[in-house]
């Protein structure tokens, strides 16, 4: 197998569609902290229609975006809306530090989510997370690394093929107990 270069590159955005910016703004800022920096409206002929949207960016500390779509027409909206069923598992995942994380945590305890079951933490082993569903039913996911990361993730990098290999050979045992904190 040819070795490909590692390909050097920033994320730009990561694009959902809502039903309510709005609502999406007051999460995004005035809970979580992200600061929204634009609010483009389009009118465009999108997959054989003319279709009229606005999207709204909102930075999430590195200049990377997390984008959010709103259809003017009810009709576009149904075809194209919040396509999101809730899951534990599809998520974004942010590296924030303890005190950000603690921030985010306190916030989402005074808007209510945690005793409504929407935001709840998780000890990974290898980083501590922080889960909420946002008002579109993205979940939503800022960790803080365990003081040990460079160690665990060069040890893993070093088993992540042979790690790959046993679990697609039936051999679904957890290799992650020894960095639970």
């Amino acid at each position: 197998m040819n070795a490909i270069a590692q390909i050097k590159s920033k994320l730009h955005h990561n694009a959902y569609v809502c039903n309510d910016l709005e609502e999406m703004r007051q999460f995004y800022e005035e809970i979580i902290g992200y600061k929204l920096v634009a609010t483009w409206a389009e009118r465009t002929d999108l997959f054989g229609k003319v279709r009229t949207y606005a999207h709204c960016f909102f930075d999430v500390g590195d200049g990377s975006c997390l984008a959010f779509f709103q259809f003017a027409d009810a009709e576009d909206a149904a075809e194209f809306g919040p396509e999101l069923q809730p899951s534990g598992f599809r998520h974004l995942a942010f590296k924030v530090d303890q005190s950000t994380q603690d921030a985010i945590k306190d916030r989402l305890e005074a808007a209510g989510y945690f005793e409504s079951g929407q935001a709840y933490p998780l000890n990974h082993g290898y980083c501590w997370s922080l889960y909420c569903f946002d008002p579109s039913g993205l979940l939503m996911e800022w960790t803080v690394d365990h003081e040990d990361v460079e160690q665990i993730n060069a040890d893993k990098a070093a088993s992540a093929h042979a790690d790959l290999s046993k679990w697609l050979g039936g051999d679904h045992t957890p290799n992650n107990e020894q960095f639970h904190r």
